[in-house]
């Protein structure tokens, strides 16, 4: 039986947000208008390029919920998402501690000194994160952070761990974890033993495999004391003992918060053609780069309004910028966050988005217009990672940005399971209620809702088609009735169609659990109930007239909803 919740002082210490979460997404809320007509075409047979699975990464600022009971299964399916190509990036994976998480904090101890100064390596709890990610088929994108506590060149008397809390002042997480090294050369010498030490325990292959990057924002004061300088300084040194320890690691940066910002401009300028800290030659080792784009939600009228628009503009202008640098401009892109919002643990609410079907649709409309931008760009996009996991032992759905919480799965985490359904090959879709790019970039999805469409190809032949119905405000509105027509499917047979769907009344655990009455302890027999309602399931599969590559059919998707559709040949 799964764990239940007594702790009533807990839940006073959320009771607020928890109330404007229901408030956000009414169990059952029915449409405050009639549906809005819609019309859909896809031709199979006018491929438009690859649709690379850019999704399959993921991340949070507590490393050690990884190991434990709710963070390996999650873990786990993360992993059954696209085993072995699913990556995990955390902060604190260098700090110094014993290991127990808290708020914005995690610890490894994996270095330390000696009476005598002299350097102590300890592989335990970071190898127990990584052994605990392979073994359910994800991958490490390896953040190399934050200082050791012995390593620091903070003032003294600056508190190492931070005493933040949800609801406290964001830079209250800032203490000595966060400075340059006093010794960039015991630095340099942690970072070349702990990659020597990778590869003798995983093998050379799989941490080819990995991602490596050095720090986190580390253009803003909450991560980084230092000076942009110091930071390129930093860089240079930890990438160079990668290098040594694996010449042919996958090493890459910096995971800026602003990635159309002058720390950003600076960054590329150094690594394409700046002095190097280490070998005085030109450039730094560049393999990717990295920089996080977010969006801006607010609390208007009773009630959320997404901020669509800052999230996609930022990815606009960073891409921009990357194809603008001849030297890095086919580099591959991994936006190291990319999210609704800025903190994950920061309740309030703006942030009431996210236990319901706001977060599943925005995730669905924002990642189309993050595919359709590395078009227009023409950038090499690789990976766009949600900063998104699960906070251990916390109340039920308590407000936290997160894919599950107590172990049931959230609306959002079910949006990825329909991302995993997608072919390889794009092929032409349009809808004629879908949002220019231009439109969402502007003014974000203010008036009419935004029913948008991405079809892919399986190699198998089947057909997939993922259509969301997304709306800035958080409100009732109107399903979308769509008319979907399909061309191109080619001669002999009918199709098979089966459909999964994301709303109030599917693959909804939060929906399930308000209508039980939103208990603070759910008994045994609840529980299931939750996690049966948390599943992806498919509806009954439906057989499909085709005649002459043609066929068509109604689908109804409600606001804030996401259906997916898989096509394949009659009587496989």
């Amino acid at each position: 039986m799964r764990r239940s919740f007594s702790g009533a002082s807990r839940w006073a210490a959320v009771s607020t947000c928890c109330a404007l979460l229901s408030l956000a997404q009414p169990a059952g809320a029915q449409p405050a208008e009639p549906s809005v007509a819609v019309t859909i075409d896809v031709d199979a047979s006018r491929p438009q390029g690859e649709l690379k699975p850019v999704w399959r990464f993921f991340g949070t600022d507590e490393p050690n919920y990884a190991t434990m009971k709710d963070g390996r299964e999650l873990l786990a399916h993360l992993g059954e998402l696209k085993p072995k190509a699913v990556y995990f990036r955390a902060h604190q994976l260098m700090n110094t501690g014993d290991g127990t998480p808290a708020f914005k904090w995690g610890s490894t101890n994996l270095y330390t000194e000696d009476k005598d100064g002299n350097p102590v390596y300890d592989w335990t709890i970071v190898d127990h994160m990584i052994d605990t990610y392979l073994a359910r088929g994800v991958r490490p994108y390896l953040q190399l952070g934050f200082m050791p506590e012995a390593l620091s060149s903070a003032p003294a008397g600056t508190p190492y761990q931070h005493s933040w809390r949800p609801g406290f002042a964001y830079n209250l997480i800032e203490g000595a974890w966060n400075y340059p090294p006093k010794d960039y050369r015991k630095w340099a010498e942690l970072i070349y033993q702990w990659t020597r030490h990778n590869v003798e325990k995983y093998g050379k292959a799989e941490v080819e495999s990995w991602y490596f990057e050095v720090w986190n924002e580390p253009d803003g004061p909450s991560y980084w004391k230092g000076t942009p300088e110091e930071f390129n300084k930093l860089h240079d040194y930890a990438i160079d003992a990668v290098r040594r320890a694996l010449p042919t690691a996958r090493v890459g940066g910096p995971d800026a918060a602003s990635g159309g910002g002058k720390f950003m401009d600076q960054f590329v300028a150094h690594v394409a053609r700046g002095t190097n800290h280490v070998t005085g030659q030109k450039g730094t080792p560049t393999d990717f780069l990295a920089f996080h784009a977010k969006g801006q939600p607010s609390f208007v009228d009773g009630h959320v309004r997404m901020g669509i628009a800052t999230h996609i503009k930022r990815v606009d202008t960073a891409f921009g910028k990357i194809a603008a640098v001849p030297e890095l401009a086919t580099k591959p892109i991994v936006i190291g966050e990319s999210d609704p919002e800025g903190c994950a643990a920061c309740p309030g609410p703006a942030n009431g988005y996210r236990n319901g079907t706001m977060y599943s649709s925005y995730t669905a409309a924002s990642f189309a217009r993050i595919w359709a931008l590395a078009d227009k760009h023409k950038v090499n996009l690789e990976g766009v990672l949600t900063w998104a996991f699960t906070f251990e032992d916390q109340p039920y759905f308590a407000g936290y940005r997160q894919l599950a919480s107590n172990g049931l799965d959230l609306p959002v985490l079910n949006v990825f399971r329909m991302f995993a359904k997608l072919g390889e090959t794009r092929i032409a879709a349009t809808s004629s209620a879908q949002l220019p790019l231009e439109a969402i970039i502007a003014e974000g999805v203010r008036g009419t809702p935004d029913v948008g469409t991405i079809a892919t190809t399986t190699r198998d032949g089947k057909v997939a088609v993922l259509v969301w119905n997304y709306h800035d405000d958080d409100v009732a509105g109107p399903d979308a009735a769509i008319k979907l027509n399909l061309s191109g499917l080619g001669r002999g047979g009918g199709r098979k169609v089966v459909e999964w769907r994301v709303d109030r009344t599917h693959a909804n655990a939060y929906a399930a659990w308000q209508a039980m009455g939103s208990p603070q302890s759910p008994d045994e027999k609840q529980y299931r109930q939750l996690e049966k309602a948390s599943q992806l399931l498919p509806e009954p599969a439906r057989d499909l007239a085709v005649r002459s590559g043609r066929a068509s059919l109604d689908v109804v998707v409600p606001r804030q909803g996401v259906t997916l559709l898989l096509f394949e040949r009659a009587g496989r």
